[in-house]
């Protein structure tokens, strides 16, 4: 028996649509014959699908684009709620507005996206994918807002499952670092995680968003390599050992000096260093 579905026909919403991410999903799910509507804040006149202007932090703008793209679609079999943005924000400073907009984008736009998708998800028996991070459960220095709201997302979708699963599969997919415009700002700001992580291809995470589509059966978690699949289960089961982990790979990157022109890192560096 096929273990998967076929793609062919299905009707798919994708958030972030003109972004790194969002490209190669819609990309990908179009040209394997699925039907794709995007929403982006700012669509680009070549995105490889039709994308609606939408600013999924606008609570009266989001209904009114879903409801677009579910008529556009004839009805709403896939959800891969993908918008997300990051930047510097260190746990040991207060939540400004930096962090309020990661927040915002990250956990609450995603929510308030899902939240107009539900009714047609819930008449197609369909399925939502978060794509959330690595960061959702191994957190990294300097980059506090992110992670929080990654792993915020991750508590939202497993409260999703519980009220929606009987009919809408609900699946986190865990990326690891991927070269792309989001950590921009956070290399301006000095705060570069270069060294920290190493940075896996974009076809991974397409191709386990489309796993976790067209699986017969909805995964609850996926991660997108072997080694992302070590880290997700060391920190899960072992988190203070990659807690030490982390640390000490942090101290290393602070003796490099790999900070010390960043304003924002510099208490890290004087506690790292004395």
């Amino acid at each position: 028996m096929n273990s998967r579905r076929d793609p062919r026909g299905m009707r798919v919403l994708v958030t972030g649509a003109s972004g790194t991410f969002g490209r190669a999903v819609c990309t990908r799910f179009d040209r394997l014959g699925a039907r794709v509507v995007g929403l982006d804040r700012a669509p680009r006149v070549n995105d490889p699908v039709e994308v609606l202007p939408c600013d999924i932090t606008d609570e009266t703008a989001v209904p009114a684009a879903v409801a677009e793209a579910t008529h556009l679609l004839g009805g709403l079999d896939l959800l891969v709620n993908n918008a997300g943005v990051g930047g510097p924000a260190p746990a040991e400073f207060p939540p400004g507005a930096e962090a309020r907009r990661q927040l915002d984008v990250n956990l609450l736009g995603t929510w308030r996206v899902t939240a107009a998708c539900v009714e047609p998800l819930v008449a197609a028996r369909g399925r939502i994918v978060m794509l959330t991070s690595r960061m959702a459960v191994m957190q990294l220095p300097l980059a506090a807002a992110y992670g929080a709201s990654k792993r915020a997302l991750v508590a939202y979708a497993d409260a999703l499952r519980l009220e929606i699963g009987t009919h809408v599969g609900v699946t986190c997919v865990y990326p690891s670092a991927v070269r792309s415009p989001i950590h921009a700002s956070t290399a301006a700001a000095g705060l570069s995680l270069e060294g920290m992580s190493r940075y896996e291809p974009l076809e991974g995470v397409v191709d386990a968003v489309l796993r976790a589509a067209i699986s017969r059966r909805p995964y609850r978690d996926l991660t997108t390599t072997r080694r992302g699949a070590v880290e997700f289960f060391l920190a899960r089961h072992l988190p203070a050992l990659t807690d030490r982990i982390v640390a000490r790979t942090l101290a290393g990157r602070v003796r490099s000096g790999a900070f010390q022109d960043a304003d924002l890192a510099a208490g890290v560096v004087d506690r790292y260093s004395s």
